[in-house]
């Protein structure tokens, strides 16, 4: 047990976890800890927060608390404004330090910190930011990005520290939802670190077998992923403890064909561990792609202003293209969609209804339980041609439908109103010449013509890729944001044209 000394406030935020926690080990070898979660109200209030996550954030702040127990301390609930908080402990408790892990948030969060760091200075309290994944704040370069990533998630797991308590504080109440103005929502998945464990159990030994070949159906999809997306989107669980399950694991597969699945199913898996903190490196390089196109050239080339009655539609899966409102639905729904059909409602919002990707990924963010800033705003702008390095990729929304559910068992599941349709038009219901008139409550018409709505969009976005200086700014942005691992040559020898880098395979 470490020795009595000066309280170290150990401030939660999107790890909430006492394994491999090193800004936790770090506080109790200085002195008694005092665990802290701060409600902020002012977050939840903003409009890309739901109360399904605020619900996963109740279950796992439970979980964390029952784990501090078993270490000796217990977890202090605070209400309301960080910087206020965070000032009257520091006053309570004279000579304390601050730990925390560095947070890849989204603006907010970003001001919040800064408002933080600037009273903790005026107070001369020590703040210590750890980092906790493989982004590194304030990276030179992405030279060498790879091997760094590989390094941090192949170090050894941080053990759980015994923990000597600080001296007791007041404790707050968790807020019901309702009081952040939040409307109470089930999360959908099980919340904390037990559910974390078995969900990553599952997935090894029994789920992920067909995991490469069965992510890109959103039938297949929600049994054979890993579902650990929102488990480390709050940090239960670390990047580094999932990777040496995972490499334990792959050991364990035998050789021949009877590993054959596995052994491509856990490869593809481990790549996507790693293009999670790739994607997040973005947003903590250039928090502005959460508001502003990656590449400027693009800004001039501005979609719509919102159309309210389409964006409608396409939130409550009402736009008369059956795959895109059962995938929708399903969203809504449980919280969870694989990637495909997610980068395909976000193309078809973009393209097709030719709407600003700032909207639709609003929607989305509070849709997703497991959203995450860094890679939500990186893909949003990926899937909607304004990062000006990847391939314009417009998915077509009835083909999706044919190659994803060509059985249509998940567009039946949750659109009812196509009961009546036959199968061969169930994908396209508009050209069944048998269809009556539609009537209150029936499916609705397209509000939009899929094939000519691709076509336009697809004709300003390369008109604009065209623009002079525009290859010049893409190649400045490989140089700042693309990976450096795999076989890609670089924008000098490629003339500065635009790649199609980290696509995913989609």
């Amino acid at each position: 047990m470490a020795s009595s000394g000066p309280v170290q406030i150990l401030w939660f935020k999107r790890d909430l976890r006492v394994s491999d926690h090193l800004a936790l080990r770090e506080a109790s070898a200085a002195g008694p800890v005092l665990p802290l979660y701060i409600v902020e109200p002012e977050f939840w209030r903003q409009e890309d927060v739901s109360g399904r996550q605020y619900d996963f954030l109740q279950q796992c702040l439970e979980g964390l608390n029952a784990d501090l127990q078993a270490l000796g301390s217990l977890l202090c609930i605070r209400v309301g404004d960080a910087v206020d908080i965070l000032a009257d402990l520091t006053r309570q408790f004279p000579d304390c330090t601050l730990w925390s892990h560095e947070e890849t948030g989204n603006a907010w969060t970003y001001r919040r910190d800064l408002a933080v760091a600037q009273a903790l200075r005026n107070l001369s309290v020590e703040w210590n930011e750890l980092s906790q994944g493989g982004v590194i704040r304030r990276l030179p370069s992405r030279d060498g990005w790879a091997g760094n990533w590989q390094r941090h998630v192949a170090a050894p797991v941080a053990d759980r520290p015994v923990l000597q308590p600080a001296p007791d504080v007041r404790h707050d109440r968790v807020p019901e939802p309702q009081e952040l103005g939040l409307q109470p929502e089930r999360a959908g998945q099980a919340g904390g670190r037990h559910a974390a464990e078995r969900v990553l159990e599952g997935f090894l030994l029994e789920r992920g077998e067909f995991y490469r070949s069965a992510m890109s159906s959103p039938l297949d999809g929600a049994a054979a992923c890993s579902r650990l997306s929102p488990y480390l989107a709050l940090g239960v669980m670390s990047v580094r403890e999932v990777y040496h399950r995972l490499q334990d694991r792959r050991a364990d597969v035998p050789a021949g064909a009877v590993g054959r699945h596995w052994r491509g199913s856990l490869q593809s898996f481990r790549s996507r561990l790693q293009w999670r903190d790739h994607f997040m490196q973005k947003l903590e390089d250039q928090p502005s792609i959460e508001f502003d196109n990656l590449h400027p050239g693009l800004s001039g080339l501005e979609r719509d202003a919102v159309d309210e009655a389409r964006m409608a539609a396409w939130r409550e899966g009402q736009t008369g293209i059956p795959f895109v409102d059962a995938c929708m639905r399903s969203l809504n729904r449980t919280g969870w969609l694989n990637f495909r059909m997610r980068a395909m409602l976000v193309s078809f919002a973009s393209y097709h209804l030719w709407q600003p990707w700032q909207s639709s990924g609003q929607h989305l963010a509070r849709m997703f339980l497991d959203y995450e800033p860094g890679i939500h705003w990186s893909q949003i702008q990926m899937q909607s041609g304004t990062t000006g390095i990847n391939t314009i990729r417009i998915y077509n929304p009835v083909k999706q439908g044919h190659d994803q559910d060509p059985d249509g068992v998940f567009i039946r599941q949750w659109c009812p109103e196509l009961a009546d349709i036959p199968d061969g038009f169930l994908h396209e219901p508009w050209k069944w010449s048998t269809r009556a008139a539609a009537a209150p409550g029936a499916y609705p018409a397209p509000i939009v013509d899929v094939a000519a709505a691709a076509r336009a969009a697809r004709e300003r976005i390369h008109a604009a890729r065209k623009a002079p200086g525009f290859r010049d700014e893409a190649a400045s942005i490989v140089r700042k944001h693309a990976s450096r691992s795999g076989r890609r040559r670089s924008p000098a020898r490629s003339g500065g044209k635009p790649s199609n880098q980290l696509t995913l395979g989609l």
